[in-house]
């Protein structure tokens, strides 16, 4: 064999890193269970899509194109969306891999070049997010029998999913390499994850609304759409609604990015992955940084007026404990650290002026009531993901971490009793985040407040004009933050009690944290979508579907002509899509409530002998 070929297929297909990672990864029944909820998901919505739109009993070929290729525009931006929440799953053991440092130094000692170890980590984890793309090719084939969807549009949705796979990818080998991360950066991953996609897309829309995008009246591609592969993907199916800078009419690299979004996409996030695979190759063996520090006398004031002692003391100032210390430590202790304390209080005191200044704005008229309703929608969206993956990330982390450092096994000692512990577990995290989800839930309120009492007299009230059904509607409904409140905290207290289950039976925190985003994902995605379609197809029960997930309910409220079309615009009404809110805000409080305590009382039941068959394990 050729000495170059040789060396070539070292860096990829014969890399041992490579093949150990997929012939261990192939064993693993978890990447089964993924890899079937992935096409099960992607199956499911396909069917449900297609019979919604195909419902009428006859049916011409225009309208069969048209329903294939709605189908298709929506199971594209799943699979998008799958795909950056799986890719840092299969990312994750990368970025906690310097956890270990013996690890580092063996493979460091072995005659691997320093490209051989950055590659062979990359290609052997991202082998099987591309296997999960490609195990989806026949699901998207099959809608080219109702025509309407051009094979290069498949083709080019392919491209744009594995150009953001391999850009999560490259992103977490950086953070491998670097050693400067441990177990707890898969979480600031999936964070900066969907930070980096909202942000971008609200971008968006504010150059949009600004006239700064391409076509007539600057309504059509900005410069994020060749960063954010959502935008990019809707500029591929949606030319005529979001078009694009006519060829030769601009120079540069702006042109670049507004004649040519999917490409400058497809370059930019390939260009930024070798980037990072350059630096990463040249720094594998340079090892992390040191961080030493020493104990200080006497805490700062900023850390006294928190209740915190110095830095690394070995006294700290008295606590008082509630009836169960579970609870108590659960919501009190996490605010032990300086850092901890400060991203709180700053998410509440930025979440409370941005609230007010968003109101203030439309009062005065620097919004109007479409791009208020945009704003408004954006940001609560945004607060409930942040606090969301918070509680996630908490719960998943709070019994593996304590079996990890031992801490489980003295609890087992007191007269702690199973019940009692997880129910403390899952009182102490929402306590903990109740004041987190009151920003969301008070921006509604202030919104909601502010409507009410009619726009203070603001000039143009605060009926949305334009929105095309009768009667007309307001900017969000008054009752918004009431019915979010419930809704919101049990679904927050399933995604906790969800954690917690993983985080009893699973060896490690890491994996806990995956699988529970992992299932959280799956069934939120799932109802919201349903929940999207049937909001604005179904009359009367598509308001009580849309409030199974806060997602689709904060859209259905803040936006009722779009979100509930069927039901406004009918013979219902806004009166009735109203009442059908309260219905499905009592439904969806009474199923979450009612799946916490039964997957809490199934790990009851269950706690003994998972304990023990786990006894030990660090």
């Amino acid at each position: 064999m050729p000495v170059v070929l040789r060396w070539i297929l070292g860096l990829g297909p014969t890399n041992p890193i490579a093949v150990r990672l997929v012939q261990n990864g192939s064993r693993r029944t978890k990447h089964m269970y993924i890899r079937s909820a992935y096409l099960a998901v992607l199956v499911l919505v396909l069917l449900w899509l297609l019979l919604l739109t195909t419902s009428s009993s006859a049916l011409n070929y225009r309208e069969l194109a048209q329903s294939g290729a709605r189908s298709f525009t929506w199971i594209a931006y799943l699979q998008i969306a799958l795909i950056c929440i799986l890719s840092p799953v299969f990312m994750a053991s990368a970025i906690a891999q310097e956890s270990d440092a013996k690890t580092w130094d063996i493979l460091l000692t072995t005659p691997l070049s320093q490209a051989q170890i950055v590659l062979g980590n990359l290609f052997g984890r991202l082998f099987f997010v591309l296997a999960l793309l490609l195990a989806s090719l026949p699901l998207f084939a099959m809608t080219q029998f109702f025509g309407g969807v051009p094979g290069t549009s498949i083709f080019v949705s392919y491209l744009i999913a594995g150009c953001a796979a391999l850009l999560v990818g490259t992103v977490a080998i950086g953070l491998a390499v670097s050693r400067l991360v441990g177990k707890r950066a898969v979480f600031a991953f999936y964070v900066a994850v969907v930070a980096y996609v909202s942000v971008t897309a609200a971008l968006d829309v504010w150059l949009r609304t600004a006239g700064f995008g391409a076509g007539e009246g600057g309504e059509g591609v900005t410069l994020m759409t060749g960063l954010n592969p959502f935008l990019a993907l809707h500029a591929l199916l949606n030319p005529s609604s979001y078009p694009r800078a006519e060829p030769g009419s601009l120079a540069g690299l702006r042109g670049f990015m507004l004649e040519s979004p999917v490409t400058a996409w497809c370059v930019l996030s390939s260009g930024a992955s070798v980037a990072l695979l350059a630096a990463s190759t040249i720094t594998v063996r340079l090892g992390g940084l040191v961080r030493s520090g020493g104990a200080t006398g006497k805490a700062p004031w900023y850390r006294r007026v928190m209740g915190l002692g110095a830095v690394q003391a070995e006294h700290r100032p008295p606590r008082t404990v509630s009836h169960n210390p579970i609870a108590w430590r659960e919501a009190s202790a996490r605010n032990a650290t300086f850092s901890r304390i400060l991203a709180r209080f700053s998410f509440l005191a930025i979440g409370g002026l941005f609230a007010i200044g968003l109101v203030t704005a439309f009062h005065f008229g620097s919004l109007n009531h479409d791009t208020f309703q945009l704003a408004l929608l954006s940001t609560v969206w945004m607060e409930i993901a942040v606090v969301m993956l918070v509680g996630i990330n908490m719960a998943a982390t709070a019994i593996s971490r304590e079996r990890e450092d031992g801490t489980l096994d003295l609890l087992l000692t007191t007269p702690i009793t199973p019940r009692m512990y997880l129910m403390g577990k899952l009182r102490g995290l929402v306590a903990y985040l109740v004041p987190m989800i009151m920003v969301p839930v008070g921006t509604l309120l202030l919104a909601g407040g502010y409507v009410l009492l009619g726009g203070f007299g603001r000039e143009g009230g605060v009926i949305v004009p334009s929105s095309g059904v009768s009667p007309a509607v307001p900017v969000i409904l008054p009752e918004a933050g009431i019915l979010a409140l419930p809704v919101v905290l049990s679904f927050t207290a399933f995604c906790v009690m969800v954690g917690l289950q993983w985080s009893l039976k699973s060896r490690g925190t890491l994996s806990s944290v995956v699988a529970t985003v992992g299932v959280v994902g799956v069934v939120g995605g799932t109802l919201g979508l349903c929940g999207w379609q049937a909001g604005s197809e179904i009359s009367v029960l598509g308001p009580v579907l849309a409030s199974m997930t806060p997602v689709t309910q904060l859209y259905a409220m803040i936006d009722p002509g779009n979100a509930l079309t069927e039901t406004v615009g009918g013979g219902g009404g806004l009166a009735s899509a109203r009442i059908a809110m309260v219905f499905g805000a009592a439904i969806a409080t009474a199923i979450y409530i009612f799946v916490v305590y039964g997957i809490r009382a199934n790990m009851v039941r269950n706690f003994d002998f998972t304990v023990r068959r786990l006894a030990g394990e660090r």
